[in-house]
This record gives structure tokens, sequence and C-alpha cells, in this order.
């Protein structure tokens, strides 16, 4: 019994070797008819391009994501303290308490409204964040990202202000122009009522390269406080944690810490919209490039079809010599999947080399049209970013073959049920 057994083992192990090596030996023969083997070519070069297109495009959104990710949040600090029926009186305090939590770095106060801002015959909404320029600059990035000018100047002056280049620019207004500020309260005079207005002399102009450099503009805490009608007071404190992506976590635990009153929120829920449309649309791009591997994987079947149809004599030999329905199923199979792994593999590795030097490709097409593709003023990026991430890679790689093996199973099936009495007959 034991013999027996291990011979049915042996020959178990035999058979799918067998099988593997005849179904290679089909994809890879030239001894094929020319038909059959244009067809498998151009699957190859399907699964190849689609493959490469997609571990390419992943690349440069990742490479996109990272960008804005960057630039977004060197300028948003990682959470926020507000109070939930008004301003912050004694935030000093409050500020005090906060700054010694654990994994909390540093603490600015600031108000912030939405305005519009007015030079000439140009007028553009914008957000008007009061702050202390000290304590801002351990918070958030705005500091380094001065292109003109500095932060400080907010307090050398009482009504200075700093513009995103952007709102500047669609302002034309430079470095010591004025601007005119409406702010959304109201002034009550003999002759009516107003909404209240002031004039602010432009003192820096910071830059980032995203969207709030066209719609951010920063004064002083106390100028803030005069204009924004905030006596005393603020609307809320901005914190630095110690880590960005841990911020949520730190947040959560500290509003349980926090009095009656008090709300804690982190970037991922004031910019995690963002975000989140950014994975979404990094997801949808991902399906529609995968119907080209789709549509490359299930030319397979056309060519495994017609190689059934092909080898029919040959199963039948096989059929006669022992071979089970199973071992002609694993035969093609193997064919489909060594013809697919050709074009996954040549794809996934000229994805990476573009991926790797999609920055260069481009910079060398802009210098032979003589043209600039990517304009930072339009784009707020110079050059086209890639951040090749190898799960990636290997997501896509995964996914390709399992649609490969997928379309091999009918062809495949078709082929274990080849009677060889019905084609021997007729040899």
């Amino acid at each position: 019994m034991r013999s027996s057994h291990s011979s049915v083992s042996n020959g178990s192990r035999y058979s799918s070797h067998y099988a593997l090596f005849i179904g290679l030996r089909y994809s890879f023969s030239r001894k094929r008819n020319r038909f059959t083997a244009v067809i498998a070519l151009v699957s190859m070069l399907g699964m190849t391009l689609g493959v490469t297109s997609l571990i390419t495009v992943l690349s440069v959104m990742n490479g996109f994501a990272g960008e804005l990710r960057g630039r977004i949040l060197s300028l948003v600090p990682h959470g926020y303290i507000e109070q939930l029926d008004g301003g912050i009186s004694d935030w000093q305090a409050l500020s005090d308490t906060i700054a010694g939590y654990p994994d909390v770095v540093a603490v600015s106060p600031y108000i912030s409204d939405k305005v519009i801002l007015g030079a000439g015959n140009s007028l553009r909404g914008a957000v008007l964040t009061a702050i202390d320029p000290v304590l801002e600059a351990a918070v958030s990035g705005v500091g380094d990202s001065m292109r003109v000018g500095s932060l400080d100047s907010l307090e050398q002056g009482t009504f200075n202000v700093v513009l995103g280049a952007s709102l500047a620019r669609a302002l034309g207004v430079q470095l010591g122009d004025s601007v005119e500020v409406t702010v959304p309260r109201l002034t009550v005079t003999p002759l009516g009522i107003f909404p209240r207005s002031k004039r602010l002399t432009v003192s820096g102009l910071f830059e980032v390269g995203a969207q709030p450099d066209s719609y951010q503009a920063y004064v002083s805490l106390r100028a803030g406080q005069k204009l924004l009608g905030q006596r005393g007071q603020v609307d809320g404190l901005q914190l630095k944690t110690t880590d960005l992506f841990s911020a949520p976590q730190t947040l959560s635990s500290l509003a349980l810490r926090l009095p009656d009153g008090f709300r804690a929120t982190d970037w991922s829920q004031t910019q995690g919209s963002l975000f989140r449309a950014v994975k979404m649309e990094k997801i949808m791009v991902s399906l529609l490039l995968l119907s080209v591997v789709a549509v490359a994987a299930f030319n397979i079947v056309s060519t495994l079809v017609m190689s059934v149809a092909e080898k029919r004599s040959d199963i039948a030999v096989l059929r006669t010599m022992g071979a089970q329905a199973k071992d002609i199923m694993a035969l093609f199979i193997a064919h489909g999947l060594g013809l697919a792994a050709v074009g996954v593999g040549a794809g996934a590795v000229l994805g990476t080399v573009l991926a790797m030097n999609v920055s260069n490709i481009t910079l060398l097409v802009e210098n032979l049209l003589g043209v600039k593709l990517f304009d930072p003023a339009v784009y707020f990026i110079s050059e086209l970013p890639s951040q090749l991430k190898w799960q990636d890679v290997a997501a896509v790689v995964c996914v390709s073959l399992l649609l490969s093996f997928i379309a091999t199973l009918y062809p495949a099936w078709r082929a274990s049920r080849v009677a060889p009495a019905e084609v021997l007959r007729y040899e």
C-alpha cells in the first residue's frame, strides 16, 4: 500500500512538471501558426502597455499627492482648539496648559474670518487670519515660505498685512502698496450703518506653491482683534504635534482632557476632504487603466482558443498516454500564464524605469519642443512629480496575473474536454 501511494504521488508530481514544461514550450515555440503567434504577441504587448501605464500614472499621482500634502500642510497647523460658544478669553492660560500635554510641540492663538480685499479696481475674496508672528513660526511653515519681507513685519506696523503671492498678483499689489480690507462687521454712525473697512499696508508676500497662495492673508493679533471685533479674545489655538500623521490620535486624546465647552480638531478634518478627493481620483484612474490590462488579459482567451484548436492532436496523444483532464487544463493554464508573465514582467520593468525618470523625460521633451509644459504660475509646479511605491508595483503585477489566470480558465477547460477518440479517428 505504501509503494502504491508513493507511485501515485510521484506520478502526480511528474504530471504537473510535464504540464508546466509543455505549456511553456507552447508559449514560446517558433513552430506555431503565424496568426496565432501574432495574436499572442499582441496580447503580450497589450499587457506590457497596460502595466507600464498603470505603474507610471500611479507614481505620478503619488508624486502629486505628496507635493500637495507637503505644500498645503506646511502652512496648515496640525490641530485646532476652539470654544463651542464663542471666542476664548483667557487663551494664555489655556495655551500654557495645552503646551504641557504630551506630543504637543507648540501652541499659537489665531482669529480668522472671510473678508474682501480691494486694490484699485480689483476685488478678491480672502481669508484673513490674525496671528502672533513669533508663536506662529513655531506652529506652521508660513515664515519659511516668505518670498518678500518677513512675518515679523506684521508687528512693525499696526495695520500691516502679509499676502499670498497669487493673491497679490490678482490684486496687482507689491511690497509697500496698500489694500482695502472689508470685514463682515457693521459700523453704526449718525449717517447710517456701514460695513467695517480698513486700509492695510502690504509688508510681505509668501508662496507655498498651492491654493493658499491665492486666498490667504495674515495680520497681527492686535490688528485682527480690532478689525474683527475680538477685543481681548481669540477664535482658537493652533497646535503643532510631534508627528503630522499621528496628530489625529494626539488631538483625540487631548480632547478628553479639555474643559467642557471646548473641542479639538485635526488637519485630517479640516483638509481631509481634499486628500480624500485625491485618493478617490487615484482609485478611479487606476480602475480605468486597469481596463487596458483586462482587455490585454482577455486577449489571451482568443490566443488559447486558437491554440487549443491547433493542438487538438497533441491533446489526444497526451490523453491516450495517460494524461488526465486536470493535466491538460494545467498545461493550457501554464501556456496562458507564460505569455502573460512575459508581458507583465516587461511592463513592470518599463513602468518602474519610467516612474523613476519621468521628471527627466519631461525636461527632455520640453528642451526638444522648446516649450514649458508645466507653467508654475498655472500648475503650482515646474516639473512632473513622481513617487514610485513598490507596493503599487506589486499590486499591479498581482492583479494583472490574477486577471490573466482567470482568462485562461475557460480555454483550458475546453482543452480538457477534447475527446481523444474523436480526434484520432481522422488522423
